[in-house]
């Protein structure tokens, strides 16, 4: 099987509503626990953001989706395997600002997880 490596016009970060008021006040949106143990802040595409958020979020209730337009980060991204999904996914090797951000999308809860809601 091989893996390429894609080249999306958006990719997305997930962070709680509260997380993402702070980064539009402090202008840096914040790091969690696996980013600082892995060296790079995790990253989804559109078409893996809803499992990553089911599979690691599933008890939050205000959940957002950060729209990050990727040419904006491409200098300092990379497409990196994860193993437990076998697939790639966006690293980003560097600070990510609220200003890298296009939009912030509501996920709402589901029976199955989530989906994408409004944006603020």
């Amino acid at each position: 099987m091989s893996l390429q490596q894609p080249t999306p016009e958006f990719v997305y970060r997930l962070a709680t509503a509260t997380e993402w008021f702070a980064a539009q006040e402090s202008g840096a949106v914040p790091t969690r626990d696996i980013d600082k143990r892995d060296g790079y802040i995790h990253l989804s595409t559109r078409e893996q953001v809803i499992e990553t958020a089911t599979l690691h979020f599933a008890d939050a209730e205000d959940l957002l989706a950060l729209e990050i337009p990727f040419a904006g980060i491409a200098d300092q991204a990379k497409f990196e395997l994860a193993p437990k999904r076998g697939e790639l996914f966006p690293h980003l090797y560097g600070a990510l600002t609220a200003a890298h951000v296009a939009r912030a999308i509501k996920l709402n809860k589901t029976d199955a997880g989530f989906r994408f809601g409004d944006a603020l």
